[in-house]
């Protein structure tokens, strides 16, 4: 936190770009690149996300670090029995993340973050800012994705995502960060009444465009959803508490986005980039300044407990999260007519978008 007690988070140091021009300096190419990330933190939550829905597990390899986030930085397990989910540095052989930063730029003197997008060909950092790194993801590498033609930015509504982006970046992703990390009470009062009325403005969104589709631009998933699906995925686990974000919870608070949630993770791919263990101790232990007993409270994620599961390609609900979410008793035995109408949904993976069918 800066001196007046408001948190001010870094800017992003590494900002080149993967290109499809075989001139480029960083030519997409299969099994050039690769991924350092922490399956903990929200930011290269995102990056796992558009590997997995475009299909770049093959072209893409992956590193992992400890959740621990110690003095000297994100840490690599040595023993990966130690910590599952995390990995060794399968390139170098690094113990830290900074190990890596100095490789590519002795001297570096900024924070040592995850995502990074490295280059195994000429050995250095390309990228850390992950939301230029799920750009280059949704279209650079597609001649080596087994879903080519589906893209999270279309052209179309590149101004609505942008706009968008930018408010749920510093009033939601950001903002939680902002609330947790304030150690005066006047920024800490700010940045929680941003976030809620920046909550409330999803969810206002979101029931008014029901009938269009349950994404946040309608019948087509965008960037605008994963970046946001990662915040709130930690929301009631770690946000609510550890950073006071406790006006309200997004299970008994926000109806809508619980759904929009629930249908996020339902998709393939998406829950095999969640890990609950690595976020909850990740924040309760490493942040000692704020949890000075590092004890990790019996957390649950409600997306994670079975009370969401798919049919058909439907995310459906639990009847006691229909009726909170509806306010209207599920009185049929048959869980497909529990699902919240006026639409019923089948998603299907097409050649160029995320989209919906009617269901019988």
């Amino acid at each position: 936190a800066s001196k007046d007690g408001e948190f001010r988070r870094q800017v992003s140091s590494f900002r080149d770009h993967v290109s499809c021009d075989p001139q480029a300096k960083f030519v997409a190419e299969k099994d050039r690149y690769h991924l350092y990330v922490s399956l903990a933190c929200p930011w290269a939550h995102r990056v796992l996300i558009v590997r997995a829905l475009k299909g770049l597990e093959d072209c893409l390899s992956v590193s992992v670090v400890h959740y621990l986030l110690g003095p000297e930085g994100w840490e690599f397990p040595q023993n990966e029995d130690d910590c599952p989910g995390a990995t060794r540095d399968h390139l170098y052989g690094a113990h830290f993340l900074k190990e890596l930063y100095l490789r590519a730029e002795p001297g570096y003197q900024g924070r040592f973050t995850v995502p990074v997008l490295w280059d195994k060909k000429t050995h250095t950092i390309v990228n850390n800012e992950s939301s230029e790194i799920i750009r280059m993801l949704n279209t650079t590498f597609d001649a080596f994705a087994t879903r080519p033609g589906v893209t999270f930015y279309p052209e179309s509504l590149r101004p609505q995502i942008d706009g968008l982006n930018d408010w749920v970046y510093d009033s939601i992703n950001n903002g939680v960060y902002k609330a947790g990390f304030a150690t005066a009470q006047a920024p800490y009062d700010r940045a929680v009444t941003q976030l809620f009325t920046a909550l409330d403005r999803v969810e206002h969104h979101l029931e008014a465009h029901a009938k269009e589709g349950p994404w946040l631009f309608g019948k087509e998933l965008t960037e605008a959803d994963v970046r946001l699906f990662t915040t709130i995925f930690r929301f009631d686990p770690v946000y609510h508490g550890h950073f006071k974000c406790n006006w309200k919870t997004i299970e008994f608070g926000y109806p809508q986005i619980l759904l929009w949630a629930a249908r996020l993770y339902a998709l393939p791919g998406i829950k095999e980039t969640c890990n609950m263990e690595h976020i909850k101790k990740h924040y309760y232990m490493s942040h000692v300044n704020i949890n000075p007993t590092r004890v990790v409270p019996v957390v649950r994620c409600l997306l994670q407990l079975g009370c969401f599961w798919a049919v058909d390609g439907e995310t459906l609900m639990h009847s006691h999260l229909f009726f909170r979410a509806t306010g209207r008793i599920c009185s049929s035995t048959s869980t497909r007519s529990c699902f919240p109408c006026p639409w019923n949904t089948c998603l299907h993976l097409s050649s160029s978008i995320f989209h919906l069918s009617r269901c019988g």
